[in-house]
């Protein structure tokens, strides 16, 4: 099988001009066929309040109204997306950039109200792994925002991180397939306080005991899950770190396995 990389940066990257292009210059260097994934939280936060709209969260997870979902898709889909999109194109990358409303890519249910009403908020259900192969195989890369579709006309905001496992798992079908996830920080930290006390190893048996310590906890918890997901559903590969693990140079990072 043709290997495939799936890339997933946060707000961190691309809230801050400098990092945005260092990194959009590591991506444009990778060897082979890839996927990005971005979010975007702070942005839409940020023109949120200027727009007069209150941003609401529960839990570290945004409560996404129907005013809220406007901003959303205007940030998400618009403002970041299409940037990013540009800057690739000035680094010869065809990027293309996508909804999981486009192609039909990816489709999602509303979350049902259980103790928290999250809004216009989306589970994924399906990835059209085959249309999305279509726009690889014609030398597209896909730039996916936070952003899918139930179907039935309405756009929904979805994790970002949960876009970049579902995909992985869908292409992985056709691909031999690594995420790599992107934030600020080195890797999981054995230390919080101290940021080269990387974990470079994580499996299932050692993910209970660093959760039972309370080493990993919080919004870590769900980023987490969602690798052994996608490595239980297919997906070759998952690593978490700064941008700079996708160079040869650095080796601090996590790698996540079954």
């Amino acid at each position: 099988m043709e290997k495939l990389s799936i890339i997933k940066i946060g707000g961190n990257i691309i809230e801050n001009e400098i990092s945005l292009n260092a990194f959009l210059k590591l991506f444009s260097n990778l060897e082979g066929k890839k996927i990005l994934v971005h979010g975007g939280g702070k942005r839409a936060t940020h023109i949120a309040s200027k727009l007069g709209i209150a941003s609401k969260m529960i839990n570290g997870r945004r409560i996404t109204d129907a005013e809220t979902l406007e901003v959303i898709t205007m940030v998400y889909g618009g403002l970041v997306n299409k940037n990013v999109v540009a800057k690739l194109q000035a680094l010869q990358v065809d990027a293309i950039g996508l909804t999981g409303a486009d192609i039909n890519s990816i489709k999602s249910d509303k979350r049902p109200v259980k103790e928290i009403d999250f809004g216009f908020v989306g589970d994924v259900k399906k990835v059209a792994h085959n249309s999305i192969d279509k726009l690889i195989k014609a030398d597209f890369t896909p730039v996916f925002c936070a952003i899918t579709h139930d179907g039935n006309g309405q756009l929904l905001n979805t994790n970002a991180d949960t876009i970049a496992s579902t995909i992985g798992v869908g292409m992985s079908k056709i691909y031999e397939t690594s995420i790599y996830y992107c934030f600020e920080l080195n890797g999981v930290l054995q230390d919080f306080n101290d940021k080269e006390s990387v974990i470079k190893n994580i499996n299932s048996e050692s993910y209970k005991a660093l959760l039972k310590d309370g080493i990993i906890s919080d919004g870590m918890i769900p980023k987490i899950d969602n690798c052994f997901d996608a490595l239980h559903n297919g997906v070759q590969k998952v690593y978490i770190g700064n941008t700079s693990m996708l160079t040869k140079e650095n080796e601090l990072f996590t790698t996540i396995t079954v």
